[in-house]
Parts: structure tokens; C-alpha cells; sequence
């Protein structure tokens, strides 16, 4: 991988290559040799989501994912990618001279070699997020990392796939997240929220789907029913629109 790619957080393959899988086992969701990664790309930029909103952190994009949401916004993160050792990612991470590093994706649990990524970038001192679909298995998460974990929407085509057994390894360190298409979708979030009683386990997000529903919607309805959620708006996508590697 050129570090010259990385550093300006463009992808790692040209826009026609990346038209079709390199590797065939990532489009099922399938991981590579724990020692490697398959890595899209790695950037330096403000945190856009989560409780870490607006602190700069080094991003680490992982190649693949098993779901298909209908609002997914790093469809180009599904195939190819560049084969890196763990030790390359942390060397590149390492230039940044970062406090915050998020492992991200695509799916990056869908990959062996994620979860020593995780212990790895823990034990070099970093503050380590994780933002993961919710479909695979978080149990062997490293503790040190701060799982920002979706539950997905019947807006997101995905609900079905939800792993509801990951709840019992959510601690108050770690997030939950919905997305929303529409107030369908709030009215069951808001139904989950309070069926499992989510916000006692650890913070929840609302986050409207940019260009789908209006924040400003979201945030009344919020206030309407008082919900004990933080309202969450993309703000890389208020700075930078939908630019790559920002």
C-alpha cells in the first residue's frame, strides 16, 4: 500500500478496479489471515459520530461487510482494499502521533485479524473505538475499546440481522446507535429503547439518515416524547458533504 494513498485518505484502488471484488470471501462477510488486514483506507479527520464528536482521531477502514443497508454511505469499502500486516497499520496509524484511533468500515469484525488489530492499537496506549454493524459476535472485543454498536432499522432492510445477544457484552463505556430513514423508524427505535431499556445499559444515539429525514424532525420528536437519547448529526458530512477520507 502506498502511504501516499493513505495519507490523503484516498481509496486504495482506482475507481475501476474497486468495481469488482479482489477478494471473494470478503463479499460473504469473510475474514482474511488474522496477521493481515484488508484495509481500504486510513485517514486523519474529526471524529463525525458518536460521544466522540469533533475530536481528531485516525481512522482505520476495513474492507468488507455482510450487510447491505439501503443508506449505506462507504459502499466502496465492500471490496477490494489493500492487504497490510497489523504491524504496517500501526506504523501508519503511529505518523498521525493520534490519542483517538476508530476501526471502522465496512464491517471490520468481519475480518479475523480486527480483533488483535484492537489489543494491538490498546496496548500502544491509544483510546480505541469500534463501530460495528451489530450482526457479529462483540464478545471477544477487547474491554479497553469502546464499542459504538448499530442496531439496525426496519428502515435499513437489515433489522433481521440484528445480534440481540451482543447487548449482554454493551457496557457503559460503549454505545448503541440507531439510524433512521423515517418516523417508522423512530417509533420502533423508540419501542426497543424502552422494551430492553437500552439507555441503562450505556448512552444511545438517534442519528437521522442524511438527506432523508431532517434533524430538525428527529430532534422534535425527541423532545415531544422525552427521550433519554442523545440526538447525533453526521458533522463530517455538515463540513465536508460526502467526500472520502474526512
Amino acid at each position: 500500500m502506498k502511504s501516499r494513498s493513505l495519507r490523503a485518505g484516498a481509496p486504495v484502488l482506482s475507481p475501476g478496479a474497486a468495481q469488482k471484488p479482489a477478494v471473494p470471501a470478503l463479499r460473504r462477510g469473510a475474514a482474511t489471515r488474522a496477521d493481515t488486514l484488508r484495509v481500504t483506507e486510513i485517514f486523519f479527520s474529526l471524529q463525525g459520530e458518536s460521544t466522540r464528536v469533533g475530536l481528531p482521531t485516525v481512522f482505520v477502514r476495513l474492507t468488507g461487510c455482510p450487510l447491505r443497508c439501503g443508506y449505506c454511505d462507504t459502499e466502496y469499502a465492500f471490496y477490494g482494499g489493500e492487504g497490510m500486516s497489523i504491524a504496517a497499520i500501526l506504523d501508519e496509524v503511529a505518523r498521525y502521533s493520534p490519542r483517538y484511533i476508530c476501526v471502522t468500515g465496512g464491517e471490520p469484525l468481519a475480518q479475523k485479524g480486527c480483533l488483535v488489530l484492537l489489543r494491538r492499537l490498546c496496548d500502544a496506549g491509544y483510546s480505541v473505538s469500534l463501530e460495528t454493524g451489530g450482526a457479529l459476535d462483540v464478545s471477544q472485543v477487547d474491554p479497553r475499546v469502546s464499542k459504538i454498536l448499530d442496531i439496525k432499522t426496519p428502515g435499513s432492510g437489515e433489522a433481521g440481522r440484528n445480534r440481540w445477544e451482543n447487548l449482554a457484552y454493551v457496557t457503559r463505556s460503549d454505545e448503541i446507535k440507531f439510524v433512521l430513514c423515517d418516523e417508522a423508524d423512530y417509533r420502533w427505535a423508540k419501542q426497543v429503547l424502552a422494551e430492553r431499556r437500552l439507555h441503562e445499559i450505556c448512552p444511545v444515539l438517534f442519528s437521522p439518515v442524511h438527506g432523508r429525514l431532517a434533524p430538525e424532525a428527529l430532534a422534535e420528536w425527541i423532545l415531544r416524547d422525552r427521550l433519554p437519547v442523545r440526538l447525533q448529526i453526521q458533522l463530517h458530512k455538515i463540513l465536508w458533504g460526502n467526500a472520502r477520507g474526512r
